[in-house]
Order: structure tokens, then C-alpha cells, then sequence
């Protein structure tokens, strides 16, 4: 096990953190790298740095083999879907906290 590891990028929304954290730790003891957003606390951003910061999260997910995504209470906001969409068109694996549902904005 030791020297391969699976990289995982987190995604979803960090209104949730306490579920980043342990399924951060969680993969983490299971063998993986794991990818988190830069921030699990945002507060006012500009629009210039909310987009960085969203392009800097793809360019995690190009890193990655897989997404994680955190969809607590089914919930998956527009940032988060466009993350799946990018995931998905570039073959990445997806796993989810939940089983999907359709609450999403």
C-alpha cells in the first residue's frame, strides 16, 4: 500500500465543513491524498476571487483521479454541479456522501 495512493478532490458546499473534515480524515486513513477547497470558510468574497478560486478548485480535480463529493441532505449548489460536469468530462470517478437526489440549485 505503501507509495500508491489515490487522489480524491473534495467538492460541495463548505457550509458543510464538519462532513469535509471527517471525510477528509476518513479517505485520509484509508490510503488516499486528499484535495480539499482552499478555504472551509469563505465570507465576502469579490467575484474575481470567487472565480479564481473556482478555476483553482478544477485545476485540483485535474490533479485528482476521482471527486468526493460532500452532498449532505442530498443538497449539491450550482458551484458544486459544475464541478460534477467538469469531473465527468474528464473522466474522473465520482463518489458521493449521499445517494442522489435531485435537490439541487
Amino acid at each position: 500500500m505503501l507509495g500508491k495512493y489515490n487522489v480524491i478532490t473534495l467538492c460541495g458546499s463548505v457550509k458543510f465543513k464538519e462532513d469535509f473534515l471527517a471525510v477528509q480524515k476518513k479517505l485520509t486513513f484509508q490510503g488516499n491524498i486528499v484535495l480539499t477547497p482552499n478555504f472551509l470558510e469563505l465570507g465576502d468574497l469579490t467575484n474575481d476571487i470567487k472565480q479564481m478560486l473556482d478555476d483553482m478548485h478544477k485545476r485540483k480535480i485535474d490533479m485528482s483521479d476521482e471527486i468526493f463529493v460532500i452532498n449532505k441532505n442530498g443538497y449539491i449548489g450550482s458551484s458544486t454541479k459544475s464541478e460534477i460536469e467538469y469531473a465527468t468530462k474528464n473522466n474522473k470517478k465520482i463518489n458521493y456522501l449521499e445517494p442522489i437526489t435531485t435537490n439541487v440549485d
